[in-house]
């Protein structure tokens, strides 16, 4: 494989584009005070892939000023391969970091600094593997994706799948597997459910409509439906089999001798793959809306966020062979969620596997194993050879 001596000139060494990427702060968070946009970052990466010869687009997510996504292409036709990160991290706390995290810091053979891991260090490695095609013709198209809001809201990946970008055949999303395929993972569903019923004085019944009573009767009803769901489905290659709710938090009335007038219950799902969020959230209102209307309460249920949908590639997908193939690994489950069912609306054949581990990942003193450089990049490249040359 021959490399350009343009690109290798203009374009920086794996050690110093990560680097440089890691001290560019690109947090996603609810919270206004944390949330940095992450057009730098994306600029950063622009720079560097038009270097090499890819055509990029940078697009603004719709609605969220400061965030983008960028889409960088090497070649073109039909098919092709779609390398794809998240440009944003998690907050963080200095007090417990032993360097700054914004430094990219060597140590006990590994590479220390905020999103090494997960998952500004994917980066520098899909460019170093794409640096080995960039004169050779392909006969399908090499894409370098990059999104914005993984960590917070996942509107980055949304707003791509809305806008049907970008088309491809095959995706690989390089977050921390410890270069191991995955292939499925559940999904995150934090629903609100909030009664209102009339206070009143707690030494006469009728004189109220007590919305903690309600909710008790429907927080029964809830753990019922997840007893059946759990009869009915059931999962091997997950840890935990079935699918999980839990009741999180819970806040109502304001004093012992008043009738209860509101109450509201937060609580979280991780549906299988082949469980449909729409279909549990009316299976979810199909009970508790009757005891609104026998309580005589008002009810607000709604999604705390949009949430993120189960996903799952064929243990027969071409991808997958090839990954399993080319890492050793069988692919398996993960219990964390990730963009890929944004990808697969897309049409893309969609597979979970990067650098470093996900225990490191959203802790203090987060690292990539220096060990993980060049084994991701073969098979990286590995991938490239098969499903673009």
């Amino acid at each position: 494989m021959s490399q350009s001596d343009n690109s290798s000139a203009t374009v920086p060494g794996i050690r110093d584009m990560l680097a440089r990427l890691i001290s560019l702060p690109s947090i996603s968070s609810a919270s206004a005070e944390w949330d940095h946009s992450n057009e730098p970052v994306v600029r950063t990466l622009a720079e560097w892939l038009e270097a090499l010869g890819f055509a990029v687009e940078i697009l603004e997510v719709p609605g969220m000023p400061g965030k983008f996504n960028l889409i960088a292409t090497l070649g073109s036709g039909p098919g092709g391969l779609v390398l794809s990160g998240h440009t944003d991290t998690v907050p963080f706390d200095d007090k417990r970091w032993q360097s700054d995290p914004f430094t990219l810091t060597e140590r006990d053979n590994r590479w220390y600094g905020l999103g090494t891991c997960d998952m500004k260090g994917f980066f520098p490695l899909a460019i170093e593997a794409a640096r080995a095609f960039v004169d050779q013709p392909l006969k399908q198209p090499l894409i370098i994706l990059a999104t914005a809001d993984e960590e917070s809201s996942m509107n980055g990946a949304r707003a791509l799948a809305e806008a049907g970008k970008p088309r491809a055949r095959y995706a690989v999303i390089g977050e921390p597997t410890s270069l191991k395929p995955v292939r499925m993972h559940k999904g995150i569903m934090m629903e609100r459910l909030k009664f209102e019923g009339q206070s009143g004085h707690s030494s006469n019944p009728a004189l109220g409509r007590n919305a903690m009573e309600g909710m008790h009767e429907a927080m029964s009803e809830l753990l019922a439906l997840r007893a059946s769901w759990q009869e009915k489905y059931q999962n091997a290659n997950f840890e935990v089999q079935v699918p999980t709710l839990n009741l999180g938090c819970i806040h109502g009335g304001d004093n012992p001798n008043r009738i209860c007038a509101q109450c509201e219950l937060h609580f979280d799902l991780r549906p299988l793959p082949g469980m449909n969020m729409e279909t549990l959230r009316q299976a979810i209102l199909s009970k508790v809306q009757p005891v609104a209307e026998r309580r005589e309460l008002s009810l607000e249920f709604e999604p705390l966020f949009d949430g993120v949908p189960p996903f799952e590639t064929p243990a027969d997908a071409a991808l997958v062979k090839a990954c399993e193939q080319l890492t050793g690994h069988t692919a398996h489950a993960v219990a964390f969620a990730t963009e890929a069912p944004w990808l697969q609306q897309l049409g893309l054949e969609t597979l979970v596997m990067g650098p470093g581990s996900i225990d490191q990942a959203h802790q203090p003193d987060e690292f990539i194993e220096l060990s993980q450089l060049d084994p991701t990049v073969k098979v990286l490249r590995g991938l490239i050879q098969k499903f673009c040359l």
